[in-house]
């Protein structure tokens, strides 16, 4: 079963520096799988401006945001929340239950020590391992699993740009619009 609802990443915190690429690459990962709009938690715009050129340039529909605190986010969502930490239960086990569940769904991704009332917060605290790796991965891995074959092909409009798939070698190709001439 595919998902239905809208399908938000969330980013809580940002470390400058040392999260520059780790936060956009969070974002535009959830962007290339399917999510519909990325929140990031604290006070950096710098990685929503590099997504939101993307998304200009490849297409959407895919929206970003910026929330100062997680509480800030949260009274206004009305869905489920599922927290990925590599503490959490296997997504194995609780995809079907999220698949079936799920109408919105906003998927909580830490940037270091996650507090533990987002835990509480949760309806489910998933890993896609128990073991220290990238939160770009884990987010790819759950957004594979929950969205199905159809978050490797969601479709994107109004770009300025795409990428012609090959063999070998780059192809990307500027797409011409019949209002530009």
């Amino acid at each position: 079963m595919e998902p239905t609802g809208e399908l938000v990443v969330v980013r809580l915190g940002h470390r400058p520096g040392r999260d520059d690429r780790m936060t956009t690459h969070v974002g535009l990962t959830g962007r290339a799988l399917g999510a519909d709009r990325f929140v990031l938690i604290g006070d950096h715009d710098a990685p929503l401006e590099r997504i939101d050129d993307v998304t200009r340039r490849f297409g959407g529909p895919y929206e970003t945001e910026r929330r100062d605190t997680f509480g800030q986010f949260v009274r206004g969502w009305t869905g489920d929340l599922l927290h990925l930490t590599m503490y959490g239960i296997p997504i194995q086990k609780r995809v079907d239950e999220v698949r079936a569940a799920r109408d919105d769904l906003a998927i909580i991704v830490g940037a270091g020590k996650v507090s533990f009332d987002i835990y509480e917060a949760a309806d489910w605290n998933v890993a896609v391992t128990n073991q220290p790796h990238s939160e770009v991965a884990s987010l790819a891995v759950c957004l594979r699993e929950i969205g199905g074959p159809a978050s490797l092909a969601p479709s994107f409009a109004g770009g300025t740009h795409r990428v012609r798939p090959r063999e070998l070698g780059k192809c990307l190709e500027r797409i011409e619009r019949e209002d530009e001439g």
